[in-house]
């Protein structure tokens, strides 16, 4: 069977490529899983950029092995795209997910919904065995919530309201959410891929 390491260890993130992929005759490994303990260091200036960096990287490093690397994030229309690249970072401490949001919420505070616009966007890199790269974007539109809502979820999922569901993906089940989100895209486009690949219709 062949083998797809996925260049994360966030355990959400792979229990959702996983389920995502789950109908793919692959073994899927996290980062630790594959015995890897190397972290990319991301420089690129766009999501496609950083995927491609960490793919590429941990492929150089593993042989007889498909990558899949994704860069994802928050980009607000009326901050001129921010957080974008730096989303896990954006109140300075990496990963905190509740500074983040409230950092956020306090930027936006006053704002129309017009200036609440926003959309969380997945690059998704697929380096293959002989180095070749296949690459995606997902998308999915939504305006920052108000306020922090639901318990579900991680990252910003509790403040990006979607209208058409009337609740933030933070308020969504997962399996709702892993069939609509910017990630989940971005994994159906590779699953088309990697169907071809591996010869399953």
């Amino acid at each position: 069977m062949r083998k797809l390491i996925v260049a994360s260890n966030n355990a959400d993130k792979i229990k959702e490529i996983k389920e995502i992929l789950k109908s793919i005759p692959v073994e899927i490994l996290s980062l630790k899983e594959a015995g890897i303990g190397i972290d990319i260091e991301e420089t690129g200036s766009t999501f496609r950029e950083n995927a491609y960096l960490k793919a590429k990287g941990i492929s150089e490093i593993v042989e007889g092995a498909m990558v899949l690397a994704d860069d994802s994030g928050l980009a607000v229309e009326s901050l001129g795209g921010a957080p974008g690249i730096y989303s896990a970072r954006f109140a300075g401490e990496h990963g905190n997910s509740k500074k983040n949001n409230d950092k956020l919420l306090r930027t936006l505070e006053g704002k129309n919904a017009g200036e609440r616009r926003a959309s969380f966007i997945c690059a998704m890199v697929l380096v293959l065995e002989d180095g070749r790269a296949l690459d995606v974007e997902g998308r999915i539109d939504g305006i920052i919530a108000e306020k922090e809502k639901g318990a579900n979820g991680f990252g910003y999922d509790p403040v990006f309201f979607l209208e058409e569901y009337g609740m933030t993906f933070a308020e969504m089940d997962s399996e709702t959410k892993n069939k609509i989100s910017h990630r989940a895209k971005a994994l159906e486009k590779i699953k088309v891929e990697m169907q071809k690949l591996v010869g399953v219709v």
